[in-house]
């Protein structure tokens, strides 16, 4: 594959999000989750520029990109030091499943909303016994007449306490085989039977985590993403492809979270080192000092180019290609993100713990990429396995 720079129309994007999330900025971003609540002005100013929606068609009111624009749209604002890890979320995995596998009136009822803003998707996947393994998810659906009932378990789901639905992976038996596939239900969560309960995390976060209750939540036919299988392509047949169409973007688009967090971090080591003078000489110009940060740098690049890559994949279609590339960005991002900011931490030394310089929080937010929303060595386990043809251990 040859090598594929940035268009000058991405360029562009990158400049004028980047302005964006400077008049916003860091402080905003932390007063509003010391507040306990949401970077409101922020989402709704952003929907209304189009940049929430940029990777989703034109017709239901996005942009027409791709993956592409959407992971600059997020990196940059998280070099700004206000991301917005709902775009992971709402546009990236909901809006791209539904744009992909949807029916008509599933794409023209979502797709505006999640285009512009003003409407907001979560997704739930992980279950508390299945953990990485999610041919292990034991949420089912099962026919009731025309309906279908939910029931299950999921847990850290972000953001549903803000949702207008929850998009659950569930499974279902085949007709023809009697073994369960997966299926991809659009959840009101005011549904009957259908609890949250929030998580209480260490993580310094706008979005919150919730366990997910199903007791059979009963949904009308027409929540299964494609509609019934008789009636439109999707439906309960392509759950798989509806699943890895909302899984690679998803790891794309957390790389972006982590560089652009890695790159805030980074900058505001490089402005110290430049200032802080200790025997008349700037601490940067110590190469104790200057070589790691230029390393940390140096690994944000290399993260960068990999999902750049990843996002080029996607959007051309490529769904394997894609697979081993959005999981290796992932990966490097997550390392080059966590790296980074333990080496901002470090070049302030006691500065960098303290509320002022705001680098505190960024460490377990760092440490984060290295788990979500597959761990390293899931991905180490994907790699040997898929790109190397090593055997499996499990």
């Amino acid at each position: 594959m040859s090598v594929t720079l940035e268009t000058e129309e991405h360029k562009a994007l990158r400049a004028a999000v980047a302005a964006l999330g400077r008049r916003y900025g860091r402080e905003y971003f932390v007063r509003t989750v010391d507040e306990g609540r949401r970077p409101t002005e922020l989402w709704s100013e952003a929907g209304k520029l189009g940049y929430l929606g940029v990777n989703l068609p034109e017709e239901y009111g996005g942009g027409g990109g791709g993956i592409a624009e959407l992971a600059i749209v997020l990196e940059e604002l998280g070099a700004a030091g206000c991301p917005l890890m709902m775009l992971v979320v709402s546009p990236a995995i909901c809006g791209t499943v539904i744009a992909r596998f949807g029916t008509e009136e599933q794409k023209r009822t979502w797709l505006p909303g999640l285009a512009d803003g003003t409407r907001t998707m979560a997704f739930g996947i992980t279950e508390p016994d299945a953990g990485s393994n999610s041919h292990r998810i034991t949420t089912t659906a099962r026919r009731d007449g025309d309906d279908w009932l939910l029931t299950g378990r999921k847990v850290f789901i972000s953001g549903v306490d803000i949702a207008d639905a929850v998009l659950i992976v569930g499974r279902t038996e085949d007709a023809r085989t009697g073994r369960l596939k997966p299926c991809l239900f659009i959840v009101p969560p005011d549904a009957e039977g259908f609890q949250r309960r929030p998580i209480d995390m260490e993580l310094h976060a706008a979005e919150k985590q919730f366990e997910l209750v199903l007791d059979d939540v009963r949904l009308p036919a027409d929540a299964l993403v494609g509609g019934s299988p008789s009636h439109a392509p999707g439906g309960e047949d392509t759950g798989l492809l509806q699943l890895f169409a909302g899984l690679n973007p998803e790891r794309i688009m957390t790389a972006a979270f982590a560089i652009g967090m890695g790159r805030y971090a980074l900058a505001r080591a490089v402005e110290y080192a430049r200032e802080r003078t200790v025997w008349k000489t700037p601490i940067g110009a110590h190469q104790a000092i200057a070589h790691p940060l230029a390393q940390a740098h140096i690994d944000l690049e290399l993260a960068r180019l990999m999902t750049q890559k990843a996002a080029h994949l996607y959007d051309a279609g490529d769904d394997m290609g894609a697979g081993e590339a959005a999981n290796m960005a992932k990966y490097a991002a997550g390392e080059a993100c966590a790296r980074a900011v333990d080496q901002a931490v470090h070049t302030l030394g006691g500065n960098g713990l303290t509320r002022e310089f705001g680098l505190a929080s960024l460490v377990t937010a760092a440490r984060v990429t290295r788990i979500a929303p597959v761990s390293r060595e899931m991905i180490l386990n994907y790699v040997s396995h898929q790109t190397l043809g090593l055997p499996k251990s499990y």
